[in-house]
């Protein structure tokens, strides 16, 4: 069995010691350590088991714990259809989370309400929240929400600190109307 090592942030080193910046530091450490919410509701979360079972094991990246409580969890992953009627949940999920918290839509039905072209199915969970990645398929393949879940680490790594508190995040909420 091998095991890997997070690669070292940008930064300064020599004999016995590495210096680097604060957010750098802070990005590596909340890359290898998140959190997700699995929210699913249908056969993308089928999927979604079988990734974190023995043959993927989606806790080798850090997210060893799921969390069932969204004040607990920092990446929301929505699989699966979303009726309408559940956007308001599905929002209020979301809203309850603490910052800094991200998004995934994992398979076509959160993506952009895939097959169900419906009046009663949402036809993207970005209708009601923010996204962040998008996993593509129909059901997607364990190792495209692999795929999903590495570039969300890469987008926690390489976020700016501050950037929460910036012009165009609360102007990002505003558009969804999350105060």
């Amino acid at each position: 069995m091998s095991h890997t090592i997070a690669d070292m942030p940008e930064g300064f080193g020599g004999e016995g010691f590495f210096a680097t910046s604060l957010s750098k530091a802070i990005g590596l450490a909340r890359a290898n350590s998140i959190w997700p919410l699995p929210f699913a509701t249908s056969c993308c979360g089928i999927e979604f088991m079988a990734t974190m079972g023995s043959n993927y094991d989606l806790a080798r990246f850090g997210m060893e714990r799921m969390s069932f409580s969204p004040r607990q969890a920092d990446l929301l992953m929505v699989m699966g259809t979303i009726a309408k009627k559940m956007g308001p949940v599905l929002k209020q999920v979301y809203t309850q989370m603490a910052e800094p918290k991200w998004v995934i839509a994992v398979g076509a039905c959160a993506s952009s309400g895939g097959i169900f072209d419906t009046y009663s199915v949402l036809q993207g969970i970005d209708k009601v929240i923010p996204v962040d990645v998008y996993v593509p398929g129909c059901p997607p393949r364990p190792e495209q929400i692999i795929d999903g879940i590495l570039k969300i680490q890469e987008l926690v790594k390489h976020e700016p600190l501050r950037r929460r508190y910036s012009p165009e995040y609360q102007h990002l909420l505003e558009k969804y109307q999350i105060a």
